[in-house]
């Protein structure tokens, strides 16, 4: 089990580290990159407290697959973590659920890009009537 003080100092420092973000008018690329490679370290440090190793793995096959749906997901494992939502590692298999639930909320909302929608005309045409043989 994590330490929840030591997570508890971690998100904070992620909020500090997401507040500065606005980088100011002298500053130089350099520095930006530097500020954008601590959040993503600290990002990862995040994760990694928050995550098992069979999880931190799907998430990272994940990631390989879609990168933008592993963003979505490490943003709401990173939420969840913040406000105290988690008790303890997120093992696979919770990891596996929140993808269910995340499926689940979007298929609802919305039907899949790609999908087609048969609509049928109700009544109109019979073909019984149609022909006398």
């Amino acid at each position: 089990m994590e330490d929840p003080e030591l997570a508890a100092i971690r998100a904070a420092r992620m909020n500090q580290l997401q507040k500065q973000g606005v980088p100011s008018a002298t500053s130089g690329n350099g520095e930006d990159d530097s500020k954008r490679a601590a959040e993503e370290q600290m990002r990862r440090d995040l994760l990694a407290t928050v995550l098992d190793h069979d999880a931190r793995e799907r998430l990272s096959r994940i990631a390989l697959v879609s990168p933008d749906r592993a963003r979505q997901i490490e943003a709401i494992l990173l939420r969840m973590a913040q406000t105290g939502q988690l008790r303890g590692r997120v093992s696979e298999n919770q990891l596996i659920e929140l993808l269910e639930q995340i499926d689940e909320g979007q298929s609802r909302s919305a039907p899949k890009k790609g999908t087609i929608v048969f609509q049928r005309r109700k009544g109109g045409f019979d073909d019984d009537d149609d022909f006398d043989i």
